[in-house]
């Protein structure tokens, strides 16, 4: 090596890599390495669709490559929404694509905004391509509308938004997601992440969709990892405008959905009883949850508002976050706690079966009387 050659003498990563903490997902097993009743990752707890289960069972060819194009499922998904197909692009679950959205829009020295308590994919999504993530502040756990626009900047390049959001539940009227569209700059690109819309009831659409469908700067995400139940498939999909669509096309995967996982995404969206008795269900025992954690409001325990199938309890008073997250992992349960969000007060619990949510609301309620 030359004496003025001043390259390192082995690889060295981008300074914006080194700022990425990387994802943590919800845990399954206990401190001492015992298997937990996995109430951590908004996973359904009706499991997926038997129809899904049947197409995942077929028989198939593991030696050849799945269609690239997700061509099947995309018509699929197209008649259910009456999207055109051509406008819809499919990823490794919701996450490949809200990366993809990033990187195809924004890079060193642009800004990615999203609010205070939202899915901490975006920051590690705005981190990835180089550019600089700003952070907005809540309006109590939820986005604060007003704010986000006050943070948009020249540099600003794409605005994530979950609705509902995730982890605290919050959700957001079409009114107020057609204002903050409204109010962006049109070459801002403004990411819808969907993945709990589902859960919504039908008269509370955010209008995400008629967004997508009229305007060039909105894309929409969705996942089959929550009320569909293939978490573990890795299945997604965007919609948008053709422009936007074929920048993900253009660096997305080639091969990124498998073909038991487009066959049961397939079958999953045609079996609308699944979805409604999941949603159901999940109405029923979030209410009731949420009656008995508003019961202990004396002791401290609030639960944010959730529109999707897990709740934010926050706790304020004399019991601790910690306590509690330990006696419910020794009751058998994994539930997450989110110090690493700036949520260190707060537990995020899955809705599980009734017998699950019972367990949980016991054990607060002992503990609260023990606190007492």
């Amino acid at each position: 090596m030359a004496e003025n050659d001043t390259r390192a003498g082995k690889p060295v990563m981008k300074p914006w890599i080194a700022g990425i903490h990387a994802y943590v997902p919800g845990k399954s097993t206990g401190a001492d390495g015992r298997r937990l009743t996995k109430l951590s990752a908004n996973e359904n707890p009706l499991g997926c669709s038997a129809a899904a289960l049947a197409a995942l069972a077929r028989d198939h060819a593991p030696a050849e490559y799945p269609d690239p194009d997700a061509s099947a499922l995309r018509a699929a998904l197209g008649r259910e929404h009456g999207i055109d197909p051509a406008r819809i692009v499919c990823g490794t679950g919701s996450d490949e694509l809200l990366n993809l959205a990033a990187q195809g829009f924004a890079g060193p020295g642009d800004e990615v905004l999203f609010s205070r308590y939202s899915f901490a994919v975006y920051d590690i999504a705005a981190r990835r391509c180089g550019a600089t993530p700003v952070e907005v502040g809540d309006a109590d756990f939820g986005a604060d509308v007003d704010a986000m626009l006050a943070a948009v900047t020249d540099r600003t390049r794409v605005v994530f938004l979950a609705n509902p959001n995730n982890p605290t539940g919050t959700y957001l009227p079409r009114s107020e997601i057609g204002r903050l569209h409204a109010g962006l700059p049109t070459d801002v690109l403004f990411v819808l992440d969907q993945a709990y819309a589902e859960y919504l009831e039908p008269e509370e659409a955010d209008g995400g969709f008629a967004l997508a469908a009229n305007a060039a700067n909105v894309l929409v995400t969705r996942t089959f990892s929550k009320i569909y139940g293939l978490a573990g498939q890795r299945i997604g999909w965007a919609t948008g405008a053709p422009e936007l669509i074929d920048v993900l096309n253009r660096i997305r995967g080639p091969f990124n959905v498998t073909a038991g996982g487009q066959r049961a995404a397939i079958a999953a969206v045609n079996d609308h009883g699944f979805v409604t008795r999941s949603r159901e269900a999940n109405r029923e025992e979030r209410k009731r949850f949420t009656q008995a954690i508003e019961a202990l409001g004396n002791h401290g325990l609030r639960a944010v508002p959730s529109k999707a199938n897990f709740v934010l309890v926050l706790f304020e008073g004399a019991l601790q976050a910690e306590t509690a997250l330990k006696a419910i992992a020794e009751a058998g349960y994994a539930v997450r706690h989110l110090p690493g969000q700036g949520l260190p007060q707060a537990l995020r619990i899955t809705i599980g079966t009734a017998s699950q949510m019972d367990d949980i609301a016991g054990v607060l309620q002992r503990l609260c009387g023990n606190a007492a």
